[in-house]
């Protein structure tokens, strides 16, 4: 079985400074990781790692069995959740096919192959009763639907997904783990989730890859989640309080407070996700 993801030894960094330093890393076929740590710890260097658009100074990567550049087509990716512009003249299943026609040179033309499986991932994450309204009048919840169907265009065999959950209230967070966590178990799909809030994917993870200061922690969110394994990590005292099943991480700085336990009690969304 070819694993999706493989690092080995790698480090990769920006000018002199290393962000990931030794990582080895193997991901199976149908697992769910989670990418925990602090801004500036390396999450989103990882995923740009993973996509090819950075090149390891040292280890190697393999990525579906081929290098990252090659195995591009067959990752889905999740950004992270923004508002669009009230005003922005697309509508939300022109934006899922972007997907597919964004990847190509020229003016995009829909045939009707794109149209069908635009039409399936849209089903897929329930977004069909509002795939034909503009993408800027939409609430948080029903355009970050439409991100994730945009990114399963295609059935990759791994989702990369860069803190989907931003912006987005408890109940719309877990409603997008639940429906990436169900295209997981539908298609065998891989899955690197980077996120601040552990709590919404809690329920699905396998492995938890908590990043530190170019250090890295791997294994189940009981290995890891552990004060003595973070305290280890972090170099100074953590506090981890599990409470009715909820983790929150506190660190003797603050530092690692803003990870877990955290909500945007901002956000107004006017449409429920089913």
């Amino acid at each position: 079985m070819t694993n999706a993801i493989e690092l080995d030894h790698v480090d990769v960094g920006y000018g002199s400074s290393d962000i990931l330093k030794d990582l080895s890393l193997e991901v199976q076929p149908g697992e769910f990781i989670a990418v925990l740590g602090p801004n500036g710890s390396g999450k989103s260097t990882l995923l740009k790692t993973i996509l090819g658009d950075l090149v390891p100074r040292r280890g190697s990567i393999r990525v579906l069995g081929k290098s990252p550049k090659e195995a591009n087509r067959d990752i889905g990716y999740v950004p992270q959740h923004h508002d669009f512009d009230a005003d922005l003249p697309i509508r939300g299943r022109e934006l899922v096919e972007l997907g597919l026609t964004g990847r190509r040179f020229g003016l995009p033309w829909v045939n009707a192959s794109v149209r069908r499986q635009v039409d399936e991932v849209i089903e897929e994450v329930g977004a069909t009763a509002f795939a034909d309204a503009p993408v800027g009048l939409l609430s948080g919840g029903e355009q970050q639907r439409l991100r994730i169907a945009q990114a399963l265009l295609g059935s990759p065999k791994l989702l990369l997904c860069d803190e989907p959950l931003l912006a987005l209230d408890p109940r719309r967070q877990q409603d997008a783990a639940r429906l990436i966590d169900r295209y997981r178990g539908d298609h065998d799909a891989a899955v690197l989730f980077v996120t601040h809030e552990i709590n919404p994917v809690l329920p699905y993870v396998d492995r938890v890859l908590y990043l530190v200061g170019a250090k890295a922690a791997i294994g189940t969110p009981d290995e890891v989640l552990t004060q003595a394994r973070l305290s280890e990590l972090y170099g100074a005292p953590v506090e981890v309080h599990n409470h009715d099943g909820r983790i929150l991480v506190i660190a003797a700085e603050g530092g690692a407070s803003e990870l877990m336990g955290h909500h945007h009690d901002h956000v107004h969304e006017e449409t429920p996700w089913d």
